[in-house]
């Protein structure tokens, strides 16, 4: 079933943002088509762990309303532009998620009878600093893209790094205070 509902989300997101590029490409929009093949990549992704997936249904469908809400309606829609709060809610959903990510990551390199007699201050701190780390690698990742192919990641130039750091490390925070009151059920 989880398979089934990961090929159609990625089909159907996949050809979504395809009709998108090329719309944008036809009309030499340089700000959209760019977000809409990038989108098309991203999609695909969930596919290429089709046969193994270790993630929840739960997160592979929060994976896919991330990347909505940042490449659709952030990025595409102009949410980015239009509301001064989508991305530092963005990225609080982030942490959230990549923090639930983390968990899952845990729970498959450890195992059972190992992961019982970790300090659930270890699990905490794993927790924080994987998702933490996410968020400074994505902000490399805008710096490198403003720095040699556009200029419209990071308009808030250090305030935006920093708020993006901000609520992504407060999304992964609360992941990890759950981690500690729910480390018998992980």
């Amino acid at each position: 079933m989880k398979k089934k509902i990961i090929n159609i989300l990625s089909l159907t997101f996949i050809l979504f943002l395809m009709v998108l590029f090329f719309y944008y490409f036809k009309k030499s929009d340089s700000s959209r088509w760019p977000v809409a093949l990038g989108g098309v990549g991203v999609c695909a992704l969930p596919l290429l762990l089709r046969k193994n997936n270790p993630f929840p249904l739960q997160i592979v469908l929060g994976y896919y309303l991330l990347v909505f809400c940042t490449t659709f309606l952030g990025s595409i829609a102009s949410f980015y532009y239009r509301f001064e709060w989508w991305d530092s809610a963005v990225h609080f959903y982030k942490g959230i998620l990549v923090g639930f990510i983390a968990i899952t990551i845990f729970k498959l390199f450890i195992s059972t009878s190992i992961r019982k007699n970790i300090s659930k201050w270890m699990l905490f701190l794993f927790i924080l600093s994987f998702t933490d780390l996410t968020a400074v690698l994505w902000e490399i990742y805008e710096f490198f893209l403003d720095t040699f192919f556009t200029d419209t990641m990071q308009l808030g130039g250090n305030k935006d790094t920093m708020m993006d750091l901000i609520f992504g490390t407060l999304g992964s925070f609360l992941v990890s205070i759950y981690s500690i009151f729910r480390k018998d059920k992980i």
